[in-house]
């Protein structure tokens, strides 16, 4: 069936094929990067690594799609979205597919550096959905995905464990490869290419200012939790990258073809977005660290249970976010993008207060009433992340959408960069001497204390509670049935039903 909006032609028929793909991709990324962190462990002790030099397997795939989103997306622009997916998409399944087979812990550096480029299929993925899919779908579309991330993480971490401890931490990539390789096929087989082409050349200087902005900035945040963050190397790694972002930003103010182009980012919608999306990246963040600990720390500091118990009992936040997400993004051209960004961010303070309060005190007799409330969080989340999306790629140009997407997966992933490394801070800041039982009388571990819960759970309910201020100077871009959508010359309505 073809749909018509605006003299734009829709295969209704192929958008529901090609929802496909997108919808499992984020699935088999979150089960691929999840089932890695049960795994860690057994990692360092193969390769006789120490904890700092670990991190670097995930520092390292970071660090390297960080660059790659912002640099795909526009690539994505220039030379056809669904060439630079597969492209970017080829690069995560050789990286899934080499790093069961590393000899060695540098070779598993360099195949998760690899793997690190195919970060940037979402951002691609995002702008084929607003290109190809009739807008009135747009919204469900990126609900569904938004669900999956979700799901593939409730899922991921415990068959991680288990596969890490029945077949070794080889058997989580092995496992993942045939999946990997399945979805490139289909892939190749049913996307389209991009009906916008912005022809023009790389803005190589970009580029490289881009990773003296981004590189040393993201190695100080991981490093500063272990070196300190008033340490010589922290100090001059931030310095530095203050030197390239100065540059970057003068550099892409002249550049004929810029990689990032500032009016689009800076622009009203894209850069409350931009800023919305990292601050609400560093809140899960904190928020999650904070939950693997009260979840697997032993009573009276937390709950006592396994990975593999952590993982269920994170099934019904992961059920809440599948129902509500594609519900979400079936509502939203009706009711709007902004008042459902506000209300789920207020969902999320509320109960994220509510955790700072009482979560402390709840275990180890309170388990149910934790899980509802991080289930609680997690709604408000799931709302507020799938209205700011729908804001940005209806906020700006489908010529631009392979960058635009790109820059926000960028400050997504410094926001989720600065959560862990700020609650290990806290951490380390407000805890006591734990001497287990059994162990030797030398022996003696860190277990945070409740005033560290406190301030990881009320920093980020007022993080939230900030979003929701932010999302209050949002320009709506549907209502009342109604689809407001950037075009090359300005804005054109679509009604929808």
């Amino acid at each position: 069936m073809i749909v018509e909006r605006k003299g734009e032609t829709y295969d209704l028929a192929y958008a529901k094929k090609a929802m496909l793909v997108v919808v499992i991709l984020p699935l088999l990324v979150m089960y691929t990067e999840a089932m890695l962190t049960p795994a860690l462990p057994t990692i360092q002790k193969e390769f006789a690594i120490n904890p700092n030099d670990v991190s670097w397997i995930l520092t390292i795939y970071l660090l390297v799609g960080t660059v790659s989103v912002a640099l795909f997306g526009k690539l994505g622009d220039m030379y056809g979205k669904k060439k630079m997916f597969l492209v970017a998409l080829g690069f995560y399944t050789l990286g899934v597919i080499l790093n069961g087979f590393a000899p060695s812990f540098q070779w598993l550096l360099f195949t998760r550096a690899i793997q690190g480029f195919g970060m940037a299929i979402f951002p691609l993925a995002f702008s084929l959905v607003r290109e190809e899919f009739p807008p009135e779908m747009v919204p469900q579309v990126q609900g569904m995905i938004s669900a999956m991330f979700a799901v593939g993480m409730v899922i991921a971490l415990p068959l991680g464990a288990y596969v890490t401890q029945n077949w070794g931490w080889r058997w989580t990539y092995h496992s993942a490869a045939p999946f990997a390789v399945l979805m490139f096929i289909l892939a190749w087989k049913i996307l389209r290419e991009s009906r916008y082409v912005n022809p023009g050349k790389i803005d190589w200087p970009g580029v490289i200012f881009l990773v003296w902005a981004v590189v040393p900035a993201l190695v100080a945040v991981t490093r500063a939790p272990t070196v300190g963050w008033k340490a010589e190397e922290t100090l001059v790694l931030f310095a530095v990258s203050l030197v390239g972002a100065f540059l970057l930003l003068l550099w892409e103010r002249r550049a004929d073809n810029p990689l990032i182009p500032l009016d689009i980012i800076s622009s009203r919608n894209p850069a409350i977005v931009n800023l919305g999306i990292m601050f609400a990246a560093f809140g899960i963040s904190m928020m999650s660290q904070a939950n693997t600990y009260i979840f697997q720390m032993k009573p009276p500091y937390g709950f006592g249970k396994t990975i593999l118990q952590s993982g269920l009992l994170m099934t019904p936040m992961a059920g809440v976010m599948l129902i509500i997400a594609p519900l979400a993004g079936r509502i939203m051209p009706k009711v709007g993008a902004k008042p459902l960004a506000i209300t789920g961010a207020l969902i999320a303070s509320s109960g994220l207060g509510i955790l700072a309060k009482y979560a402390p005190n709840l275990p180890p007799n309170h388990l149910w009433a934790f899980v509802g409330l991080i289930t609680y969080v997690g709604a408000g989340i799931t709302l507020m992340n799938i209205s700011l999306i729908n804001v940005l790629v209806f906020s700006v140009p489908p010529r631009v959408m392979g960058i635009a997407t790109g820059a926000n997966s960028l400050f997504r992933n410094f926001g989720s960069t600065w959560g862990p490394a700020i609650a290990g801070t806290i951490m380390s800041t407000y805890y006591i001497l734990f001497h287990p039982p059994g162990a030797p009388s030398w022996v003696q571990i860190k277990v945070p204390t409740t005033k560290a819960y406190e301030v990881l759970f009320g920093t980020s309910a007022g993080i939230y509670l900030f979003l929701a201020l932010l999302s209050l100077a949002i320009v709506e871009v549907m209502k009342g049935g109604k689809i407001h959508e950037v075009e090359n010359e300005g804005e054109m309505e679509i009604r929808v039903g």
